[in-house]
Order: C-alpha cells, then sequence, then structure tokens
C-alpha cells in the first residue's frame, strides 16, 4: 500500500509539473497579441484622413492662386507707375500744346472772313482768360477750347442771316448780313439800298451792282427759313492760291 501511495503522488507531481510547462509556454504568445481596433474608431480615422487630405489641397490650390495675384498685383503696379511717368510727362506737354492752339484759334479768326466778330472775339478773350486760371485742369482747358474749334468748323457747313452794325465809309449803319459759310459774306442795308461784299484780298467792304439786290435779299429769307432753298446768282471771290 505504501508503495501503491507513494506511486499516484509521483504521477501527480510529474502532471503538475506538465501543467506548469504548459501554462509558461502559452504565456509569452498571450502577452504578443494585439488588441483588435473597433469598426467604428476605424471609421473615424479613415474620415479625417481624407478630410486632412481634402483641405492640404485646398490650401494649395488657394496659395497657387493667391502666388497668381501676387505676381499680378506687381505686374499691375509696374504698369501703374509707368502710366504715372507718362502723366507727368503728358501735363508737362499739354500745357505748350493749349497756348499754340489757343493762338492758332486767334490767327485763324483774325483771318477769316468778318462774322460775329463780337461773339468770336467774346469766346476767344474768355479762354485766353481761362488758360491762365490756376483753379481749372488743364483737361478742362482742353477741352474748351475744342468745343471752340468745333464751332468755327460748323460755320463752314451753315448759311447764317443776322443784323448787325457795319462802318462804311465812315459812318457805322446797321445792316443784314448774309453769311454762306466761309465762303462769302454780305451785307445789305435795311431799306435795300445798298448791297456789298467782303473783298478777301482787298480786306474791306466793296459794294455790289443793284442787280445783286434781288439774290441777296432772297439769300436772307432762306437762310431765315422764311422760303425754301433754291439757287442764288452772287458773286464769290476766288480761292486763295495754298500757301
Amino acid at each position: 500500500m505504501l508503495n501503491s501511495s507513494r506511486h499516484h503522488t509521483c504521477l501527480a507531481a510529474a502532471f503538475l509539473g506538465v501543467c506548469a510547462l504548459s501554462v509558461q509556454a502559452a504565456a509569452p504568445a498571450v502577452t504578443k497579441a494585439q488588441p483588435a481596433v473597433p469598426g467604428d474608431q476605424k471609421n473615424t480615422l479613415q474620415e479625417q484622413y481624407h478630410s486632412v487630405t481634402r483641405q492640404t489641397d485646398i490650401l494649395q490650390t488657394y496659395n497657387q492662386h493667391i502666388k497668381d495675384m501676387l505676381a499680378s498685383q506687381v505686374e499691375e503696379k509696374a504698369s501703374l507707375e509707368k502710366q504715372l511717368q507718362d502723366i507727368e510727362v503728358t501735363k508737362q506737354e499739354i500745357v505748350p500744346l493749349i497756348v499754340h492752339m489757343l493762338d492758332s484759334l486767334d490767327q485763324f479768326i483774325q483771318l477769316d472772313l468778318p462774322f460775329l466778330p463780337k461773339e468770336r472775339k467774346q469766346r476767344l478773350s474768355q479762354l485766353k482768360e481761362l488758360v491762365t486760371k490756376a483753379d481749372v485742369s488743364n483737361a478742362e482747358k482742353f477741352r474748351r477750347i475744342m468745343e471752340a474749334f468745333q464751332v468755327e468748323n460748323e460755320y463752314g457747313n451753315t448759311i447764317e442771316a443776322y443784323k448787325a452794325n457795319i462802318e462804311l465809309n465812315g459812318v457805322t449803319s446797321s445792316v443784314d448780313f448774309l453769311r454762306l459759310g466761309r465762303v462769302a459774306l454780305y451785307y445789305q442795308r435795311l431799306d435795300g439800298s445798298e448791297t456789298g461784299f467782303w473783298d478777301k484780298e482787298e480786306k474791306r467792304w466793296q459794294p455790289l451792282s443793284s442787280g445783286y439786290s434781288n439774290s441777296i435779299r432772297n439769300g436772307l429769307r432762306i437762310a431765315r427759313k422764311e422760303t425754301a432753298p433754291d439757287m442764288l446768282i452772287v458773286p464769290v471771290s476766288a480761292p486763295e492760291a495754298a500757301k
């Protein structure tokens, strides 16, 4: 019996030893295993990754746009600086141009037919006063001079009848004037007793024969729109030779 008990004790001890070795062999495998990531957490991480990627792309695109804008602004700045330099040059050149144009207008009026002398001289005088004013911009001065040239230009395309005074043989008289563009300028006394024209070569008034009285009278009525346009037979000075 004693031997049997001793035999069972040894078997039990051997069994426990084997179990201990099995536990020790299995333990390292348990410590090396990683915990599984839940599905919801994995999806969240993926969404965060895609969101960061999109934001990165947006920022890169925006940065490139800013670079392009800065490059464009640099070019525009250079262009504006060039324009400012040109403006300064233009300001320096516009003043002599205005003065020259005004002198040309003055000379043109002096050499032209002497119609509406008071009105035209007054316009010229106002322009001469205007160009000396410091509170008027050069652009406005230039515009006003151009308007005056336009008015003078239109005279050449119209006919006109008006009353004014004229000095004939040292005597001032009131007469009717007939202007045919810039071709000819005639006068006729209010009672029709005398008719004449401006002689461009002699630079003075010359009387016309009484045979032209009716033509000039008819021309005055046409200019005043009192009758329909019709052919006029009137003397016209020969055109001046070009110089």
